[in-house]
């Protein structure tokens, strides 16, 4: 089992920046691929990046937000910037054994983090 527990949500201006954490626990957490994605009301939940010995990133993030791990920490982090009011939604940390941006091939979700850009 993996518990994850997003944080780092919240209210920021169209251009600015946010920096959301997923704090990891469990057993062998460390060895799984991680991703981050997201829900805008009304949409369905969709991939925004991963995480395993490489990156991948979704087109239409790519080159503002950055994905990354540390594994001393228990922490995965996505670094959000250049924020536009389409990327507000809430915001899903997830472990998976398969390195992928597929919703279903991921085992473990938080509880997800609002975040809000406003024009």
């Amino acid at each position: 089992q993996v518990q994850l527990v997003e944080s780092g949500g919240g209210l920021v201006q169209a251009g600015g920046s946010l920096r959301l954490s997923c704090a990891a626990s469990g057993r062998n957490w460390s060895y799984y691929n991680m991703g981050w994605f997201r829900q805008a009301p009304g949409k369905e939940r969709e991939f925004v990046a991963a995480i395993s010995w490489s990156t991948y990133y979704a087109n239409s993030v790519k080159g503002r937000f950055t994905i990354s791990r540390d594994n001393a920490k228990n922490t995965v982090y996505l670094q959000m910037n250049s924020l536009k009011p389409e990327d507000t939604a809430v915001y899903y940390c997830a472990a998976g054994q398969k390195y992928s941006s597929t919703y279903s091939a991921y085992d473990y979700w938080g509880q997800g983090t609002q975040v809000t850009v406003s024009s």
